[in-house]
This record gives structure tokens, C-alpha cells and sequence, in this order.
């Protein structure tokens, strides 16, 4: 792998190329690496298994020591793939509270934000493609 970023890289069995890949992405390309589950409801009603997390999401954390617990999305940082959750926090040695992140692969959809009008444009032409039965 070239010390530049390629779209037309493929894969490898070696880890570190993998995460040099995921380094220097640009942030086009880095938006598509913040996708989420979408909940079994959702999932059958868009016919879609997974879409990019924006901020006003309700989500549901599955892994971690916050596993369980809900909230709404309070930021997105696109550079470092991390998401911050209003509600899901920590206590710090002083005693002031910080939200703590979380990566997307961790989360499940459970509610979309859909006041954005290019959402929902996404998420009807994921339903066409799917044949009726």
C-alpha cells in the first residue's frame, strides 16, 4: 500500500494496512466507516441492514460496559470515528462528568433522525431495490 490514500485498495491480511487504510482516509470516505445497525423494526421497514449515524439518533449501545443503555446522539467526530451519547457519561477523579464515546460498530439504530431531506431521499431508494414478494 502506497504512503497515499487509494480508493481502489482492495484489501489485506495484515492488520496494520488495514488500520493505515482507515487512518488516512479522507472524511468522504470516513463517513461511511460511522455506520450503525438499524433494529429489527427499522431494518424491515427500510429493507436496510445498516446506515451512517447523525446527530438526534436515538441509539442503544450493544458492547462495552455501557451495554444496554439508550440515548439520543449529542455529537458525531468524523476524524477520530466516535460518537458521543447525551446521557452515557463518566465521573472523573474530581468529580466532573464528561461524556464518553463510543465507536458506531458498538451501537444499534433504534430511532432515526429524519428532519434532514437527503435522508430520507437514501433511505427510499434502499426500499425500491428490494423485490416484492
Amino acid at each position: 500500500m502506497k504512503t497515499k490514500f487509494s480508493a481502489h485498495w482492495k484489501k489485506s491480511k495484515q492488520p496494520r494496512k488495514k488500520r493505515k487504510y482507515l487512518k488516512n482516509a479522507p472524511l468522504h470516505i470516513k463517513r461511511s466507516f460511522l455506520s450503525a445497525h438499524l433494529s429489527k423494526e427499522l431494518r424491515k421497514k427500510y429493507n436496510r441492514r445498516s446506515i451512517p449515524v447523525r446527530k438526534g439518533d436515538k441509539v442503544k449501545v450493544m458492547r462495552g460496559s455501557f451495554r444496554g443503555k439508550t440515548g439520543t446522539v449529542d455529537r458525531v467526530d468524523v476524524r477520530k470515528t466516535r460518537v458521543y451519547i447525551r446521557g452515557i457519561e463518566i465521573v472523573k477523579m474530581e468529580g466532573s462528568k464528561i461524556t464518553k464515546f463510543v465507536h458506531p460498530s458498538n451501537l444499534e439504530i433504534v430511532e432515526l433522525n429524519l428532519e434532514d431531506k437527503e435522508r430520507k431521499k437514501i433511505l427510499e431508494r434502499s426500499g425500491k431495490n428490494v423485490k416484492a414478494h
